[in-house]
């Protein structure tokens, strides 16, 4: 009877590992902290362990699953991007029924922690499912498919409202608008990276659309983002933190300003990847905010 050496499956995880990106953090991260932000913000403090295992856990989970979908949906597309050409999928690498699976089962485990809270929060996961796969198709003929991508990277928002309260109050949905315009600016700068790239495949990002008007668009996003996030938590009891956490933020768009005003691939994705510093700077602000308000 044979048997599949070690050294098989280790290569195996090795190539799943890299298929989700788990040596590359910042998605997920982008992910959790305006979760994690709304998570405070539902409970008015400190969630207890169980919610924010939930939705730590749940985060990482769907991020990874959603990248297992992309690099399905896009892999005919990735084969002619240098950054992307490596990808399993696209080279061949990892099947897609294997892609798929791995994504089936991230889903599935993601799935099961939302159904140990409330049913609003396991109704709202169909929809934020659903939003994942269609997203990479998106990039086909919607001219702006970062706003698809807020939508999915903000669900986890009224999530988790819904996990703490049993509804989605109005205020959720101002932060989701507003996180809405921090994906938009960080998926455009991400999108400045391939715009020779996706030119020339044919493919719609708003770093197209935008064209000239690209990195004001950008700085203007991270403005309506923190606007939006100050008004809706202005009447929250939040302490002195939260002021200084959005000054903090407030500085940093402007150091994203300086990183993509020459349009250079290299600053354009430093700029992108330093984004999750200014989603914690947030979260630490309302977290800190509840403790000394």
């Amino acid at each position: 009877m044979s048997t599949i050496p070690a050294s098989s499956h280790g290569q195996r995880l090795r190539l799943y590992l890299d298929l989700i990106r788990w040596n590359r953090p910042a998605g997920w991260l982008l992910l959790l902290w305006p979760t994690l932000s709304a998570l405070w913000v539902a409970h008015g403090g400190f969630p207890g362990w169980h919610l924010l295992a939930v939705f730590t856990l749940g985060t990482i989970l769907m991020r990874s699953a959603g990248c297992c979908i992309n690099d399905v949906a896009d892999r005919r597309f990735d084969r002619h991007v240098k950054r992307t050409a490596q990808r399993p999928v696209t080279c061949g690498r990892v099947s897609v029924k294997e892609a798929l699976a791995v994504g089936l089962a991230l889903t599935l485990l993601a799935f099961a922690l939302v159904l140990t809270t409330q049913a609003a929060a396991v109704a709202l996961a169909v929809p934020a499912l659903l939003i994942t796969i269609a997203y990479p198709y998106t990039k086909r003929f919607f001219s702006m498919p970062q706003a698809v991508l807020g939508v999915a990277f903000s669900w986890g928002i009224p999530m988790a409202f819904a996990a703490v309260q049993g509804s989605v109050p109005a205020l959720a949905w101002w932060l989701l608008a507003g996180n809405l315009f921090w994906v938009i600016a960080y998926d455009t700068e991400y999108a400045m990276v391939d715009r020779d790239d996706d030119l020339h495949l044919g493919i719609r990002t708003s770093a197209i659309t935008l064209g000239r008007w690209d990195v004001v668009a950008i700085v203007l996003s991270y403005g309506l983002f923190l606007l939006c996030w100050a008004w809706a938590l202005r009447a929250q009891g939040l302490g002195w933190p939260w002021p200084l956490a959005l000054a903090v933020a407030a500085a940093q768009v402007l150091w994203h300003w300086r990183l993509i005003g020459p349009r250079q691939r290299q600053g354009c994705f430093r700029a992108f990847t330093q984004n999750h510093w200014l989603g914690f700077t947030l979260f630490a602000g309302i977290v800190a905010g509840y403790a000394w308000g």
